[in-house]
């Protein structure tokens, strides 16, 4: 064998060439790892830098939290409308009833009442027509008060509707904001709109969420199947949501480092082969990629998916398909054997 770019073009043996690639760490280009190497990696080898990853994932995060919200308040607003409709119904009924009550009382005049009583004739008489007008003052106090709290109330249901339209006009104008936000961040490696595979079926079981419909902040706590590391618990739900859909092919999850979700048990990467991350996924091995793409993207709002990269693009929910060129021109860099899904 000969190495090239030596003078004189000396030859190596087998031996003496394989110590070199040992010592200088390469990996034969027949296998490519996704796995970064144990330690602080200087540079993450499926491309990109901390300073991206961080900005996707302030973004990612505000982007689907805002839009969580904003489901959230609109379920509210619909809950609210219909509780209003009904009270504005009750209140047209009781402003018949009070209409009936002041023709009957401008017609008796003030003093029927008590004309009634003074005209009894028997005493019998008189503690039945007591009571009766006792319960018809007793009705027509129950009335007005009724009138006057279902209006209240009514009130009250218009003003916590328009607080309601206030948070999603708010929630409307965040999401815009992250969604700007992620386009620029990604303008420097590529940024430009893609064509990414779609139409995947969402039918993960939901992870669960917070009162307000946001994720959670969750921490590394459970082991990784996939490596000796640990993941949080919804990137656990993901994988493993993943595996019960059908997509089975090797699995790396948790690695060492300082920055990314990998570190943090947040990401996993997907081989596109079978058995391990190879080469340029082509064939079968492309089509499972894509069909997993399009799947992790169904179940974005089942899952907490902050991002999804496959094949020189990345996928985010505000910005859909991306460009994505800041890989190292080897597999794992470009995403072309594994497709890479980070969960917030």
């Amino acid at each position: 064998m000969r190495l090239s770019g030596v003078p004189g073009r000396l030859a190596l043996p087998a031996l003496a060439l394989a110590a070199i690639v040992v010592l200088l760490g390469a990996t034969p280009s027949t296998q490519v790892f996704a796995e970064p190497p144990a330690g602080t990696p200087a540079a993450d080898p499926e491309g990109g830098s901390q300073s991206l990853r961080e900005q996707l994932e302030a973004a990612g995060r505000g982007y689907n939290d805002a839009k969580a919200r904003l489901e959230v308040s609109q379920a509210h607003q619909i809950q609210l409308t219909e509780a209003t409709h009904r009270v504005e119904a009750e209140l047209v009924r009781l402003d018949a009833e009070v209409d009936i009550l002041s023709v009957t009382a401008y017609k008796t005049g003030p003093m029927s009442g008590v004309v009634a009583l003074l005209d009894s004739g028997s005493p019998q008489t008189l503690y039945e027509r007591a009571r009766a007008l006792d319960s018809r003052v007793r009705s027509n106090s129950r009335l007005l008060r009724e009138l006057s709290q279902t209006t209240q109330t009514l009130a009250g249901k218009q003003a916590a509707l328009d607080a309601e339209t206030t948070v999603e006009r708010d929630q409307l104008a965040e999401m815009d904001k992250r969604r700007k936000a992620a386009e620029s961040a990604l303008a420097p490696v590529g940024g430009t709109s893609g064509t990414g595979p779609g139409g995947g079926t969402a039918n993960a079981n939901p992870a669960p969420r917070a009162p307000d419909g946001t994720w959670p902040r969750e921490s590394c706590t459970l082991p990784d199947p996939t490596t000796s590391g640990c993941l949080t618990p919804r990137t656990l739900h993901a994988l493993q949501q993943a595996r019960a859909a059908g997509f089975t092919h090797h699995t790396s999850c948790f690695t060492n480092g300082s920055w990314g979700e990998h570190p943090q048990g947040r990401a996993c990467d997907f081989a596109a082969q079978a058995n391990g991350f190879g080469g340029v996924a082509t064939g079968e091995d492309k089509a499972y990629g894509d069909r997993l793409a399009a799947w992790l993207i169904a179940n974005t709002d089942r899952l907490g998916v902050l991002y999804v990269i496959w094949f020189r693009q990345i996928w985010m929910p505000g910005t859909g398909w991306r460009a994505y060129t800041s890989g190292n021109g080897t597999p794992a860099g470009d995403h072309t054997n594994h497709v890479h899904l980070s969960v917030q």
